[in-house]
């Protein structure tokens, strides 16, 4: 939940006034913690996935886990959301397969900009949302940029300026 998608998607889920359980390193639990995280798991210690906790709503924002080892933590219909395609792209096709009952799996696709940007820019005005940076490049620097993300090991957005 450190991530660009993780850390922005802890926020605006918990204007809902909802539990989230969320995955992070050791050095980010005291961030996610700030940003509303109920419970952590700390991935380089432990599974969520090995725990017994139901959750109605399961989401891999970075493609770490499968609908496969996930649907068992999943209520009767719960649901698997991923930002990732998965292994052999089956987080496309899953939606189609599991769409009747149960237990199910969402591939996001951005809905209507008209609506989510207001919403979005008033968060933001109210201090509900703040984005995670972790850091800045120029653009004579993206490729340093490209890099930096590429390494894995980054906290929140990189943010590219002109």
């Amino acid at each position: 939940a450190t991530g660009g998608i993780g850390s922005a998607l802890l926020q605006l889920v918990k204007q809902y006034d909802v539990e989230i359980a969320v995955t992070s390193n050791t050095k980010n639990v005291e961030l996610v913690k700030s940003l509303g995280a109920d419970k952590i798991y700390d991935y380089t210690k432990e599974d969520f996935t090995n725990d017994d906790i139901q959750y109605d709503f399961i989401f891999d924002a970075v493609g770490k886990s499968t609908f496969g080892k996930c649907k068992p933590l999943l209520k009767e219909k719960g649901i698997y959301i991923s930002s990732e395609l998965g292994p052999y792209s089956q987080n496309i096709f899953f939606p189609l397969l599991t769409s009747i009952q149960g237990k199910k799996v969402i591939f996001p696709i951005p809905y209507n900009k008209q609506k989510t940007i207001p919403y979005t820019r008033n968060l933001l005005k109210s201090g509900k949302f703040k984005p995670v940076i972790d850091r800045e490049y120029m653009l004579d620097d993206l490729a340093k940029a490209y890099d930096y993300v590429m390494m894995g090991e980054k906290t929140g957005n990189v943010i590219v300026t002109f």
